[in-house]
């Protein structure tokens, strides 16, 4: 059954978004916004490989070093939503551009910095631009691509796990022939490229009326700001060994106060920076719900098998990480038959059967291989079958809110992405505490993927508030 949309007063923004697609070649726009996508998905994972080196190069702790991803999550989280709503006030394209602007620029700079402090404040900078290409991209795709659109958005969900398995290749050979620094200068050439296709090839935004210059919620935008990193940082302050128990519910007391401000401040403001239903409205609050939780809280799951297999089984570090591979392979082919068969199926289905394959993914990640089998093929299957439900999952939870308010395109594709965000450090920081203190860290491991997989079965539930759908949108 088809969900009905909710039904809101016409606004100028809204009749511009809605109004027919500009004439636009298709496979050239989706190449260069996919190109865009790719640079943003191996840099998620490409520094992390070159850790060792960086922290040998610039002479520096490893606490300092690690400050590089840190800082990069911490600016990605706080700009998404902000990139979102600049997507819908300044244009699409624009803003894509933009970023892609600034992260080139970052990158750059993060290549030629010489000392450790000047990096992490470029890796916020570089966030800071990365931010800007989904929610730009999405909106992209909704205004230009028709009745094609819900297709061409959920084939995102095959781009990011390419990226992600590819980082580290990428990183291990600049490190091993070249240098720490080629991490970051291989996004300059690429991002010279993405900013020439772009020009060409996707179509120019519609000119801003002053309706949609004017009203930005800065106050709002500071809010969601402060609570998004004192919540961050009270987060890693829990999984972090001897940090101040005073230092982390000082920091979760702030982000608590700061989101409470920042309800009340869009709940009054005329024209808030993020409208509430889009957060916590009819249909919009589960798709949230089944974003962090069989989403981030999946990804982060996933991201910790390689420390499992090492700890519990003693498989070394290059056969771990392979078991990655699988899961990323899983999700890409998946992702595209779920793409492909969305139309018929409508959200929910898709939704469940995704993750329930999940569940029984992560339970056979806890579970010790039966009798015959040695750990590495057994984690293998466990993990192929995770990255099975992350792809059907993913084409499912895109569309259901992007449906509902397509004209609201980036900010959704920016909360998606913030909320996978927040359940994935969620996820990391939380078991990476209980480890710390576990006197067998496989053992405990095991029990954790376990609760991990309990929470997603008790939260199925939800699916059935998710807004069903068939057909495109």
């Amino acid at each position: 059954m088809q969900a009905p949309r909710p039904i809101a007063a016409s606004s100028a923004p809204e009749r511009e978004a809605s109004a027919g697609p500009a004439t636009v070649r298709r496979g050239p726009a989706f190449a260069t916004i996919a190109l865009a996508l790719m640079m943003m998905s191996i840099d998620s994972t490409i520094v992390a490989t070159a850790l060792h080196a960086l922290q040998q190069g610039l002479d520096t702790s490893i606490n300092w070093a690690g400050w590089t991803l840190t800082g990069y999550s911490f600016g990605f989280a706080l700009m998404l939503p902000i990139a979102g709503k600049l997507s819908e006030r300044l244009g699409r394209r624009r803003v894509f551009i933009g970023s892609v602007v600034v992260f080139t620029l970052a990158s750059l700079g993060c290549a030629l910095a010489n000392d450790i402090g000047t990096l992490i404040a470029l890796r916020v900078l570089q966030a800071a631009g990365g931010a800007g290409f989904t929610p730009s991209a999405t909106g992209l795709i909704v205004d230009h691509f028709g009745a094609a659109r819900d297709r061409f958005v959920s084939l995102f969900g095959s781009i990011f796990p390419i990226g992600a398995m590819i980082g580290p290749v990428f990183g291990g050979l600049c490190v091993a022939y070249w240098s720490w620094r080629g991490v970051f200068f291989v996004n300059v050439p690429i991002g010279i490229a993405i900013v020439v296709l772009a020009l060409r090839y996707i179509p120019r935004d519609r000119p801003v009326s002053r309706e949609r210059r004017a009203g930005m919620d800065f106050v709002g935008m500071a809010l969601l700001g402060l609570c998004l990193l004192a919540g961050m940082l009270a987060i890693n302050l829990l999984g972090e060994q001897g940090a101040s128990v005073a230092a982390f519910a000082a920091a979760l007391a702030v982000a608590l106060l700061a989101g409470v401000g920042f309800v009340v401040r869009i709940r009054r403001a005329a024209q808030p920076f993020i409208a509430p239903r889009l957060i916590y409205g009819t249909g919009f609050g589960a798709v949230n719900a089944v974003n962090a939780i069989f989403g981030g809280m999946s990804i982060g799951a996933v991201a910790l098998v390689p420390l499992y297999a090492t700890n519990r089984y003693g498989i070394d570090v290059l056969a771990a990480g392979s078991l990655l591979i699988a899961q990323g392979v899983a999700a890409i082919v998946f992702s595209l038959l779920a793409t492909w068969g969305l139309r018929r199926t409508g959200y929910r289905r898709p939704l469940v059967l995704g993750a329930l394959a999940i569940v029984l993914g992560l339970l056979g990640v806890a579970l010790h291989p039966p009798a015959g089998w040695a750990p590495y093929p057994w984690l293998m299957g466990a993990t192929f079958l995770v990255g099975i439900g992350v792809g059907v999952v993913n084409p499912a939870s895109r569309n259901a809110g992007l449906q509902l308010a397509p004209q609201n395109a980036s900010t959704l594709a920016a909360m998606r992405t913030l909320f996978l965000q927040i359940g994935t450090i969620a996820t990391v920081s939380l078991a990476t505490a209980v480890l710390a203190a576990a006197a067998n860290p496989g053992a405990m491991q095991a029990w954790i993927y376990g609760a991990v997989a309990v929470v997603l079965l008790l939260a199925l539930p939800l699916v059935r508030r998710v807004p069903d759908h068939r057909g495109a949108w």
